[in-house]
């Protein structure tokens, strides 16, 4: 279930504690690992969203999983949450967090996809022309899409440039969909 003033409310009060402790990056870094987690292992996401598992099962679970991986806030943490049987959420929160982590950290994460690979060069070229144009330090994430043919589609706060041939392949169909020309001759 998608909860995500839930998720907020969490993940702020997290951020909180982990500022008030001192390991904001520690927990940053451990949210980072639940995120890649629960990502690549579906079967820790049913597990926390079964019914059928009882609170001090998932608990001892998480805690022989999660053993010297995840610091002792975020286990303490992940420990309310099942406590609160809130353990659901845990993926929405993880997200939050990152998201909110960023925004008081002004880190922007900019995201660009090409057709074929970009070198680290490049990557450094493009990531300092768009730090030029912001106050905000960026976080550039590179992806591959074949299907775009050439070019690239940079993301950046909430904002879509799309410069890709796919984009431009589309537009010439919908011209010649529209057609313009349409004879008078009879």
């Amino acid at each position: 279930m998608q909860n995500p003033r839930l998720a907020s409310r969490y993940a702020k009060s997290l951020i909180d504690l982990a500022q008030e402790l001192n390991q904001l990056e520690v927990v940053h870094t451990d949210m980072l690992f639940l995120q890649q987690v629960m990502k690549s292992n579906p079967d820790v996401v049913s597990l926390l969203k079964s019914p059928i598992i009882k609170a001090d099962k998932k608990q001892k679970i998480l805690a022989a999983v999660l053993a010297g991986r995840v610091g002792t806030t975020s286990i303490t943490f992940l420990n309310l949450l099942v406590s609160k049987g809130r353990e659901s959420v845990l993926p929405q929160i993880a997200t939050e967090f990152s998201r909110q982590y960023m925004v008081l950290k002004n880190i922007s994460p900019v995201k660009i996809t090409t057709a074929v690979a970009i070198d680290a060069a490049t990557l450094d070229v493009i990531k300092q022309k768009i730090a030029s144009e912001s106050t905000q330090q960026i976080q550039l994430e590179a992806a591959v899409n074949a299907d775009l043919i050439g070019g690239f589609v940079l993301e950046a706060n909430d904002q879509l440039f799309d410069a890709s041939i796919l984009r431009d392949l589309k537009d010439i169909k919908q011209q010649f969909n529209k057609n313009i020309y349409v004879s008078d001759i009879r």
